[in-house]
């Protein structure tokens, strides 16, 4: 990815966060960390610091979050999709996806916290650190990808826990590094298929997609903006997701509008209207067509859920 998607994906990562306004969020902010942008916790640790229960009601990050459970059993709902978890389930929230921990304190794991920022220099594990987009859950079991992870995790742990004055970031960053690209390699998640597929056109298109989503639902305006054709667009669309390019672009719109449904109070007519539909109508029965609900009876579903 070149220096300005690398750009335009942060700065697509902070617009998305300004329009899910009144989704309560959390910055990076931990209590004590020997290096700046990182830390690792145990989950049971990390709901004890938590106690006031602001992590069991919905809520977001602006920051990235990897978690291998090792014990316990339980779920963790991300954008709407409940992942039932149990050890061996490896979990990994993006910035700005909106999700909430269910049944707290019935699983421990590894938690890795990290900014968008922190992972080091190779172009591999820098360009993970800056996407928003990728499979969230994936149940590795007990095997030898699980085993390979949890080595990685230890080491992670070994040098985040020596003595104060001698952590070093360059290794915490290569280490990380290394986890992230250990992931990545995994196969996706119910395919068979190159978890690289799609390459470079889909990472820029991605990046693009998460800044102009509220503004144009067309092919062609996003093929024009790369110097693509909507044919190519639509072959790494293909290769990554199973879905043509339209389809992925709606999906991204349908997304935001269940997120600003269930998590605000702001009317029906003006999400349409931020979403780019200029008349509530088109805004239903696009959100109608895509989700099987209407707008109102989505959001009375999940307002009671909440």
């Amino acid at each position: 990815m070149s220096a300005s998607d690398v750009a335009a994906t942060r700065d697509a990562t902070d617009d998305a966060a300004t329009r899910d306004g009144p989704i309560p969020g959390f910055g990076f902010n931990p209590p004590t960390a020997p290096v700046a942008g990182f830390e690792l916790a145990e989950l049971a640790g990390l709901h004890e610091r938590m106690a006031d229960g602001s992590l069991q009601r919905v809520h977001r990050v602006g920051f990235h979050t990897v978690t291998l459970i090792t014990e316990g059993s339980g779920e963790h709902t991300v954008d709407f999709v409940t992942h039932p978890c149990r050890p061996g389930t490896l979990l990994w929230i993006r910035p700005g996806q909106v999700q909430r921990f269910d049944r707290p304190g019935t699983m421990t794991g590894t938690h890795l916290l990290f900014t968008p920022a922190f992972p080091p220099r190779p172009a591999g594990a820098d360009r993970l650190g800056r996407e928003w987009y990728g499979p969230v859950c994936r149940q590795l079991g007990t095997g030898d990808d699980y085993a390979t992870l949890s080595a990685l995790l230890d080491r992670v742990r070994a040098e985040f826990t020596r003595p104060d004055g001698t952590v070093s970031r360059e290794i915490l960053q290569l280490l990380l590094g290394a986890v992230l690209l250990h992931i990545d390699r995994l196969p996706q998640p119910g395919a068979d298929g190159d978890p690289h597929a799609g390459g470079e056109v889909y990472a820029r298109f991605r990046a693009q997609l998460e800044r102009s989503y509220a503004t144009t639902r067309r092919a062609e305006d996003y093929a024009h903006r790369l110097g693509y054709t909507v044919k190519t667009l639509t072959r790494a669309c293909l290769a990554a997701t199973g879905q043509p390019v339209k389809q992925v672009i709606d999906a991204r719109v349908a997304l935001q509008a269940q997120r600003l449904l269930a998590h605000t109070d702001e009317p029906v007519a003006v999400i349409g209207r931020r979403l780019g539909f200029s008349e509530p109508t088109n805004f239903g029965k696009f959100f109608t067509r895509h989700t099987g609900t209407t707008p109102g009876a989505f959001r009375r579903v999940h307002h009671a859920a909440q």
